[in-house]
């Protein structure tokens, strides 16, 4: 998600030297570490997925699931994952961050089975993985009772309840991709990270999957996008500038400081000081290098650069449905001649106000976003041969763009369309629609 750091590392290629972790860092000094761990040009180009997924227990699906008890239910069953990385968020969802892959095959092929088998022995124990941005029945609780979410709910709750409801009630598919070559062209990291961010409004609108909150439409097709968007806005809007190594290092340091972490007893919550703040002042203690870089995890902007590009934009989907989001984001960014066709299809989204938010309220029912939304498919679907990906694969965002793109729907849509007549207290009708 969003409330903890990602577990794909990419192999990078070494970074210059780094500061010693204890001594207080300077700004010039704190730019160059921001912006030396932004893109890793000369990186192998691997792939990695990150699957978010919210835990109901069929028994008792008003309540939430103890991590505990998802825990031992797979531990039971010799079911925690090989390769890929499971971790648990602040409200009890699951996450599975996948190994790096260097192909669409192998990426798809290694999530595939961890996600079988987890998803097997929590079925076992009558848990469902759901799929769906937004817990649509129950309020936002926190379960895990770390530092790290203290301190982000206290920063976060100055500006209301989104941050309880991102901690706690939202889930994704987070694409990463590698940064881009050096040079100029659809593959280099210039141009990736400009398309990464015109793509994103697209990605949003295409794959909304969250309209219900406490069991009510909110009239949007992503309500989890419109949360983050309610957030602190210096550490979830998107960065500005066409060269992504200026615009992090800037947004970076121009960010609030969500903690400072002490030995003993609770994390300092500052209000009002960026990290250039905490650098020039030295206040409450001057940062180091190790402050930088948990400073750097706790920024969720909806690409984030981390050597390659985590896209973040993306409402978890149901079943096996993950899979689109990714082959679509991955062919489109790492293809050539797909990063050209999506690169003129999504220019025109730049003049519309708000784009982020207005794919989020719209999804696919807003002509432009449609339009853009369909060229995109197309330029994926003939793009992925061309990048290995097994024919399933190209069938399956086929099929999605027959169901949702060309008739400018989303699951979101669908979503709505099947709790209709349901009654208020249904809430197993609820997560069933979801699930499926």
């Amino acid at each position: 998600m969003n409330a903890r750091p990602s577990s794909v590392t990419p192999a990078l290629p070494d970074t210059p030297p780094e500061p010693e972790p204890a001594r207080p860092i300077g700004e010039r000094e704190a730019e160059e570490f921001v912006a030396a761990r932004t893109v890793h040009p000369g990186a192998d180009p691997q792939l990695g997925v990150e699957l978010e997924w919210l835990l109901v227990d069929k028994r008792q699906p008003r309540e939430r699931v103890p991590f505990d008890t998802a825990q031992a239910a797979l531990t039971a069953a010799s079911a925690l994952p090989r390769w890929a990385a499971l971790t648990w968020e602040p409200g009890g969802a699951l996450e599975l961050s996948s190994r790096p892959a260097g192909t669409v095959a192998a990426a798809l092929a290694d999530m595939t089975t961890e996600l079988s088998s987890v998803r097997s022995a929590l079925a076992d124990a009558e848990i469902s993985l759901v799929g769906v941005g937004l817990d649509p029945v129950r309020p936002p609780h926190r379960l895990l009772d770390a530092p790290r979410y203290a301190a982000m709910e206290a920063y976060l709750g100055r500006r209301g309840d989104a941050g309880r409801w991102m901690m706690t009630g939202t889930a994704s598919v987070q694409v990463c991709v590698h940064s881009g070559h050096e040079g100029r062209g659809p593959l280099g990291f210039r141009e990736r990270w400009r398309l990464a961010h015109d793509l994103g409004p697209v990605l949003v609108a295409a794959f909304a999957n969250s309209p219900i909150a406490r069991g009510l439409p909110t009239g949007w097709r992503s309500t989890r996008q419109a949360v983050w968007a309610s957030l602190d806005p210096g550490r979830t809007r998107p960065p500005t500038g066409d060269d992504p190594r200026e615009a992090w290092a800037r947004y970076a340091l121009d960010a609030g400081v969500l903690c400072v972490r002490t030995a003993e007893g609770p994390w300092l919550v500052p209000d009002g000081l960026t990290f250039r703040d905490w650098i020039r002042t030295g206040l409450p203690r001057p940062p180091t290098a190790d402050d930088l870089a948990y400073h750097l995890t706790t920024l969720f902007p909806p690409v984030r650069p981390r050597g390659y590009l985590e896209l973040r934009m993306i409402d978890a989907q149901p079943g096996d449905q993950w899979t689109v989001p990714f082959a679509v984001a991955t062919a489109l960014l790492t293809d050539a001649r797909a990063a050209d066709r999506a690169a003129d299809a999504c220019e025109p989204l730049r003049r519309i106000p708000r784009v982020w938010q207005e794919a989020a309220r719209h999804g696919l029912s807003r002509p432009a976003f449609a339009i853009a939304a369909a060229t995109c498919f197309e330029a994926a679907l003939d793009a992925l041969p061309r990048l290995g990906a097994p024919p399933p694969v190209s069938a399956r965002v086929a099929q999605y763009a027959d169901r949702f793109v060309t008739r400018g729907r989303t699951p979101a849509d669908a979503l709505l369309t099947r709790l209709e007549g349901r009654t208020e207290d249904d809430h197993a009708t609820l997560w069933t629609s979801a699930e499926s």
